[in-house]
């Protein structure tokens, strides 16, 4: 017994790297998988079948999977992505948001179009799944059905922490940790849980920057042995989060990264001040330096 058996997953951007990592876990621990791809290059360009590489490993392995070829960007495509799942295997319980391109450079070169078509592969492209799939659960929800459901989304140390150059790509990757909170609210009084893993491998988007290590693709590393830079190194936490295990976990945002996951904190309370009265700008200054920033002694408070 498998503990994702009977469930129904779609990993979409599954063609190649971590996304196809997840759908060979996903399917080795029992989920019938609709892997979806558009099958661009890494900047988003063309298109082809490549989920179709990761179906034949995984019907290769005794699995079951099915490809889907739409734009994860594209409202219309994301719902036939979802009704894709319905049709061929009854339901959905398992949706992992993967899906993206980069279009590195700093801002004052980056093109418009640059921005913009990153921002809506990754930040429309997790949306618009999400909402077809939270109109198929609420449906079974409003039918009296009791049921699990799991959204994944995939955030980035660029999203967490920024990196030059990526203006378009950090800011897509930050939206979807914001996202993952929200959604977490909305959907977990349906059995829905949604959380967020922010995954770093040696793939085909890592391989466009100067001085990367070799792209690996998820099916090269034998299962005995250990690589950090496995494109599916983080696949093991991404089926843990799929299971029935995990119902208690939602709204996180967990990195894997090599031999470690770490539980990131966000946004938290930091060092305040407070006043009975409007600020003065004039003086404001001195108290940050000195209470909040530590830049200046505290005996210089004013």
């Amino acid at each position: 017994m498998g503990m994702l058996d009977g469930k129904v997953a779609i990993v979409t951007g599954a063609g190649h790297g971590i996304g196809r990592g997840h759908a060979l876990e996903l399917a080795k621990h029992g989920a019938k998988v609709v892997v979806n791809d558009l099958g661009t290059t890494v900047s988003g360009e063309g298109h082809g079948k490549d989920a179709d590489l990761t179906v034949d490993i995984i019907e290769g392995r005794g699995g079951e999977a099915v490809g889907n070829y739409d734009n994860v960007a594209d409202y219309e495509g994301a719902g036939r992505m979802v009704a894709q799942a319905v049709d061929t295997y009854g339901r959905l319980d398992i949706l992992v948001n993967n899906a993206g391109i980069v279009r590195d450079s700093a801002i004052w070169n980056m093109d418009e179009a640059d921005f913009d078509s990153v921002i809506a592969v990754h930040l429309k492209g997790t949306w618009a799944p999400s909402k077809h799939a939270a109109i198929h659960w609420r449906e079974r929800s409003k039918s009296g059905e009791t049921f699990t459901g799991r959204i994944i989304n995939t955030t980035s140390g660029a999203g967490l922490t920024g990196n030059f150059g990526q203006s378009n790509y950090a800011t897509a990757k930050a939206g979807i940790a914001g996202m993952t909170l929200t959604l977490s609210l909305e959907l977990y009084k349906m059995g829905v849980t949604v959380n967020c893993v922010g995954p770093a491998a040696a793939t085909r988007i890592t391989g466009t920057m100067p001085g990367a290590p070799k792209v690996i693709e998820a099916d090269e590393v034998p299962e005995d042995e250990f690589n950090p830079m496995d494109p599916s190194t983080s696949s093991p936490l991404v089926a843990w989060l799929a299971s029935d295990e995990s119902q208690l976990v939602t709204g996180q945002i967990i990195r894997a990264v090599g031999e470690r996951i770490i539980l990131m904190e966000g946004w938290r309370d930091g060092a305040t001040i407070t006043t009975k009265k409007r600020w003065d700008p004039t003086k404001l200054g001195q108290q940050l330096a000195t209470d909040v920033f530590g830049t200046r002694a505290p005996g210089l408070r004013y």
